[in-house]
């Protein structure tokens, strides 16, 4: 059996540490024990594996993970709350010795019994609560190689049995009540490992979506899922460090102390009863709102966060550290980049049936991400419309299926007339509830946006459905999204990769316009599409595909004074016999696409063959462009 990371059981009971730190911190008050409790956690976490030991809530189902132990949970900020006071600290008094004992309140959501309200050692303060749900579209390959890649292995305790022995410290008119919250301290099975079984990831997440299922049926509670059929567990995030760093709609992952106390359930309840009894007016907190922010504990766990790992990529292939802390992984990686690329274009041709060259530009388009802002003007976007779809047998949708595989969160919209205008697509604010409801293009960065504008159907637009259009458009001209706060919109920059795929030219902006050209017509579209090239049906070939994507989204790149050079005088010798053969728009377009393919090739600065390399491309698709204009007529 494999030995756990530290000889500290860190992970079982991480409050026992922590209070141990406070403890030695008594006599020297300058000792500063609480950026030491967090150097602890983190520096074990980025110890080689460690953070493969913790159990994550996105794998485990609830009632399989111990209380007040250590979890991870990989999310998405959906809101933030106010502010709210606890007690930092407090002092409880021993019933039969009369000893005080002063205790820290930190990563806690309830007190131990006994707890002296009039004592002049009650520090007050102050955390940040965060409302966070499951990645939106995380795709089923990423949860699977999370899951797989666990060494975690718990077992469903039979000595842990929730009384209501302790009390909520966020409520100080408590004190009195007979039915008081108490201690529930039990010996626990807590983190095991069975050394004759061996959990797939697959299995393991088909059971924990049978449990949250299970749960959400069970409750009427809306758990605010930007996208519809989602799984997973929402959570309430306690922060108590930085919280300034942190935005709205950033993926993290979350390291932090599991609270699912059913006293927080009791709590609120008796809130809800006693708020029928007094006037309206005296409450700080609606019904709505209460019902919202204090959700039972068993449907919305609380957690105490330790630690939070930026997920920019959420890829689990990815190596726990960054590529720039990692220097033989992105050294191997980028020397394989160019046979993993001809490899990857042999995909994306068969699945394009035949068509290189728009295979290289979905490659291109895959890859892009916005690296930097201009002003308003986002750099580094590429949204691509493949026109020329072919509407048969869901080709579509099937070229979606293929996409799902490759990148770790995305999202199919079929642009039926009766989802523009049904669907919520942008977030707006509930005052009543005081929570801001989720819309579909509350989205993380770097999610795949697939648009199928071959559903398009006759028939009017509604007011939504305009609004809906209008929001779509915004994402890929601009990627922000305008948030409707009821009397003003505000505004949140967003990093969506959008393909719109479409028969004509598409009714949404695009950055650049690929008419497909098929060089096959198979009698079943069907069998042709599974009938995936051998060298691309392993899994460890679409891992490397995988990698390849994310890799080459991180580098860095730069252009140097002589291509520079080189690319100005290249643009005034076009513009010299035609002034109108090239536009300042096409030579920015031209400059996108070269460094896309430089990224695509592993490069991280442009090189004059990689530039004429990419002009020569641009010059393809437009001759294609004008051929299949002329050939059909007005159509752009």
């Amino acid at each position: 059996m494999a030995t756990m990371p530290s000889t500290h059981d860190w992970i079982n009971n991480p409050l026992d540490v922590i209070e141990e730190m406070f403890a030695g911190s008594q006599n020297n008050p300058n000792s500063g024990w609480e950026a030491k409790v967090v150097e602890f956690f983190k520096g074990h976490l980025n110890e080689k594996d460690a953070h493969t030991w913790v159990p994550s809530m996105n794998d485990i189902p609830l009632h399989y993970l111990k209380p007040d132990g250590l979890v991870k949970f990989r999310c998405l900020i959906q809101d933030m709350f106010d502010p709210e006071f606890y007690m930092g600290a407090y002092e409880t008094i021993d019933a039969s010795s009369q000893a005080k004992v002063l205790r820290c309140g930190k990563y806690k959501d309830v007190t131990e019994f006994g707890v002296d309200f009039n004592s002049k050692n009650i520090v007050t303060s102050e955390r940040q609560t965060f409302y966070c749900v499951p990645v939106p579209g995380e795709n089923s390959w990423v949860k699977d190689c999370y899951a797989a890649s666990s060494r975690a292995r718990v077992l469903p305790s039979t000595s842990y049995a929730p009384n209501r022995q302790k009390r909520s410290y966020e409520d100080d008119d408590m004190d009195g009540v007979d039915a008081q919250p108490q201690k529930q301290r039990e010996p626990h099975t807590g983190l095991q490992i069975p050394p004759d079984q061996h959990c797939t990831g697959d299995a393991r997440r088909q059971e924990t979506e049978v449990a949250l299922n299970y749960t959400a049926s069970a409750s009427h509670l809306d758990l605010n899922f930007p996208l519809p059929d989602e799984k997973g567990p929402s959570c309430l995030i306690k922060v108590y460090e930085d919280w300034e760093s942190f935005k709205l709609n950033d993926t993290i992952e979350v390291y932090g102390i599991l609270s699912v106390s059913p006293a927080l359930g009791a709590l609120a309840e008796d809130k809800d009863a006693s708020s029928s009894h007094i006037d309206a007016s005296d409450s700080m907190e609606t019904a709505e709102e209460q019902r919202v922010h204090s959700p039972p504990a068993s449907l919305v766990p609380r957690l105490h966060m330790l630690y939070a790992k930026p997920l920019a990529q959420n890829n689990p292939l990815l190596p726990f550290a960054s590529l720039q802390d990692n220097h033989a992984f992105l050294s191997s990686t980028l020397n394989e980049m160019v046979s993993v690329r001809g490899d990857f274009l042999a995909y994306l041709t068969h699945i394009l049936l035949g068509d290189s060259l728009a295979a290289e530009y979905l490659i291109l388009h895959l890859i892009s991400s916005v690296y930097a802002r201009r002003d308003v003007l986002p750099l580094g976007k590429f949204t691509l419309n493949l026109s020329g779809c072919p509407t048969i047998s869901s080709y579509t949708e099937r070229l979606y299926k293929a996409i799902q595989q490759l990148v770790p969160s995305s999202f199919y919209l079929g642009m039926s007339l009766h989802n523009m205008n049904q669907m919520r697509m942008v977030p707006k604010k509930d005052y009543l509830a005081n929570r801001l409801v989720s819309g579909a293009l509350q989205l993380a960065q770097n999610t795949s946006l697939f648009l199928d504008e071959t559903q398009l159907e006759q028939g009017q637009l509604d007011t939504t459905g305009v609004r809906n259009v209008t929001a779509l458009g915004n994402v890929i001209s601009w990627q922000k999204v305008d948030y409707d706060f009821n009397y003003h919109q505000m505004e949140f920059p967003c990093n969506i990769n959008v393909l719109v795929a479409s028969e004509g030219r598409s009714l949404l902006p695009s950055d650049c316009q690929m008419h497909l050209k098929p060089q096959v017509a198979p009698d079943n579209m069907d069998e042709y599409l599974t009938s995936i090239p051998l060298h691309a049906q392993t899994s460890s070939q679409f891992n490397k595909f995988r990698l390849y994507l994310s890799v080459a989204r991180q580098l860095d790149y730069s252009i140097s004074d002589d291509v520079t050079k080189s690319v100005e005088d290249d643009f005034v010798d076009m513009r010299k016999d035609d002034p109108q053969s090239i536009s300042a728009e096409d030579l920015h377009r031209m400059l996108i696409v070269a460094r896309l393919l430089s990224l695509s090739l592993g490069h991280t600065s442009l090189s004059r063959d990689i530039w004429l390399r990419a002009k020569h491309m641009e010059i393809q698709r437009c001759c294609r462009m004008e051929q299949h204009k002329s050939v059909n007529g007005n159509e752009p």
